[in-house]
């Protein structure tokens, strides 16, 4: 069973990265393949408060809990499409005990987010 994964924010409050919910909407690996871009949505852009770091996530695997999506770290060099780990987000650390968000009202295509790399 994946748990659910939180970060402390302000308050003491819990804001979960991934919730069951969250889960069920992402497509499965490979689902997306081949549809146009304007047709694959971003079902979770998670951020770090401390840069411009982001990921925005079009599928998830919760066995090996692996997401497929664009990666934008910073500089347009440094966006592309690949896998990324729930562990490697959720083990990001940045001053003052920041750790990685999700924007929980982001919404775009995967054509939207790479045609308008700094978002």
């Amino acid at each position: 069973m994946l748990p659910l994964v939180g970060v402390n924010i302000l308050g003491g409050a819990i804001l979960h990265l991934l919730t069951k919910q969250l889960i069920n909407q992402f497509p499965k690996r490979y689902e997306t393949d081949g549809r146009p871009k304007d047709q694959i949505p971003i079902i979770a852009k998670f951020f770090t408060p401390w840069s411009n770091w982001s990921w925005y996530a079009t599928e998830f695997c919760p066995i090996d809990q692996l997401f497929f999506g664009f990666c934008h770290l910073g500089f347009d060099d440094c966006a592309e499409l690949g896998y990324f780990s729930l562990h490697d987000l959720q083990s990001l650390k940045g001053p003052f005990g920041l750790r990685v968000e999700r924007d929980q009202h982001f919404n775009a295509t995967l054509d939207e987010v790479m045609s308008f790399k700094k978002r």
